[in-house]
């Protein structure tokens, strides 16, 4: 038996211990049980703060709607009704520093939720339902008939207070399934068309890949990998299912005849054209500063020099161990764009608008200064911007000005100012 002194709000304690029971004075259970009840009354004020979110983004919908009354289409441009509603999405991005199309759900769902679905709005607002509960109150009715929602919301909303959102979607889908007045074959034909996959970087020099599938599919594909993966341990491979269920989906596409952990045995399969910015004293051996992959971020060494190896064509851009400036872009390449583009791309990585994380390889040059009206082509007059910026900026009251180092600063038409910063700081 041991004895041990614990100290509870200014208390002091003695606790009893075996190797089988641990004995807590009340006081404890008082402590802890106190702090659980002000994490759950916190987590009720931020649901009804969540309520109160949606009914002022309501609004601000609403009026957005009556604006664009007021906006006259620009000639090959959005309508007024898009116009007016780009603007609004692109102050929210801004202002709660929010992804764009997390930003167009945030408004939609406060929409819904304050004018078609009343009780969830309600039990937000009362805290009996988290924000995330309600998101999926709102996804499944989408696609019900305006006259069954306040069915569905009797069925479901009851069940967000006692079940986790996982459990709370499982069984509001179910819900939504069986009061759903089209068939399940017509609705997976629709949804099939949606089938996509999505590419997302992790840390450390890793990265999610995932798909998008009919349900059929995706099982299986899973139950085929599983099988590989068991049979493979099954057999005295050391590595986990886990392991090899993704070292076998890795090695079925790359083509290769078995699975391989090493990343190094699968690059070697591929022949790509890269941009790798490696800090100048990592080249010369004097700094272990990551290289970095363009439109992925830092990598190790080994990995950017076995990729430049295989490359077929490659600029090679050294940085300033410090100050990130560029100090180069190699001339290795022939055939490619200016100098000046390449910088520019190095400078900006993605589109330069609040927010916006779309690679700069997949965005127009924008001259700030609209060259009709005497703007230079000169790195302090361009940036990147992907094509739905570059015509928000040239359809509606955003304006951008170059600070000087690469920053850029926005000013929206309600004349709120955000600033953006460049990927890599650009001397001069």
């Amino acid at each position: 038996m041991e004895q041990g002194r614990c100290n509870v709000g200014g208390r002091v304690f003695c606790t009893r211990m075996n190797i089988r029971t641990l004995t807590l004075p009340a006081a404890f259970n008082e402590a802890i049980g106190a702090l659980v009840d002000e994490a759950f009354a916190i987590a009720r004020a931020e649901a009804g703060l969540a309520a109160r979110k949606a009914l002022v983004l309501a609004e601000a919908r609403r009026l957005s709607v009556l604006s664009s009354s007021l906006i006259t289409p620009a000639p090959h441009g959005w309508s007024a009704a898009e116009t007016a509603r780009r603007v609004l999405v692109s102050e929210v991005v801004c202002a709660l520093r929010l992804p764009e199309r997390t930003a167009e759900t945030l408004i939609a769902d406060s929409d819904a939720l304050v004018n078609a679905l009343p009780s969830t709005f309600d039990a937000v607002s009362r805290g009996t339902m988290s924000w995330r509960h309600a998101h999926l109150v709102v996804d499944h009715a989408s696609s019900l008939p305006s006259s069954s929602l306040p069915e569905f919301e009797s069925r479901v909303v009851p069940l967000a207070e006692h079940n986790t959102a996982a459990q709370f979607n499982r069984k509001a889908r179910i819900v939504r399934e069986r009061m759903h007045p089209e068939t399940i074959d017509s609705r997976q034909s629709t949804a099939t068309e949606q089938r996509a996959i999505d590419l997302q970087p992790a840390r450390d020099g890793m990265a999610y890949l995932t798909a998008f599938l009919p349900a059929v599919t995706a099982h299986a594909i899973f139950n085929r990998l599983d099988g590989a993966a068991r049979a493979a341990r099954a057999a005295g491979d050391t590595r986990t299912v886990t392991q090899l269920r993704a070292d076998s989906f890795a090695g079925a596409l790359l083509g290769t005849e078995s699975p391989s952990p090493e990343l190094l045995e699968i690059l070697a399969t591929i022949r790509p054209s890269v941009q790798v910015t490696v800090p100048v004293l990592t080249l010369l051996g004097r700094s272990d500063a990551p290289a970095s992959l363009d439109g992925y971020g830092p990598i190790d060494l080994e990995t950017a020099m076995k990729l430049t190896g295989n490359a077929p064509s490659l600029t090679r851009l050294l940085t300033h161990p410090e100050t990130g400036s560029v100090l180069s872009v190699g001339r290795d390449r022939y055939r490619v764009p200016s100098d000046l583009r390449q910088m520019l791309r190095t400078r900006d990585g993605t589109c330069r608008f609040v927010g916006c994380n779309r690679q700069a390889r997949g965005c127009d040059i924008d001259h700030t200064d609209e060259w009709q009206h005497g703007g230079q082509t000169a790195h302090d007059n361009l940036a990147h911007l992907c094509e739905p910026h570059h015509r928000l900026k040239s359809l509606t009251g955003w304006k951008v000005l170059h600070l000087g180092d690469g920053r850029l600063r926005w000013t929206s038409p309600f004349g709120r100012e955000y600033t953006t910063e460049p990927e890599e700081r650009w001397a001069g």
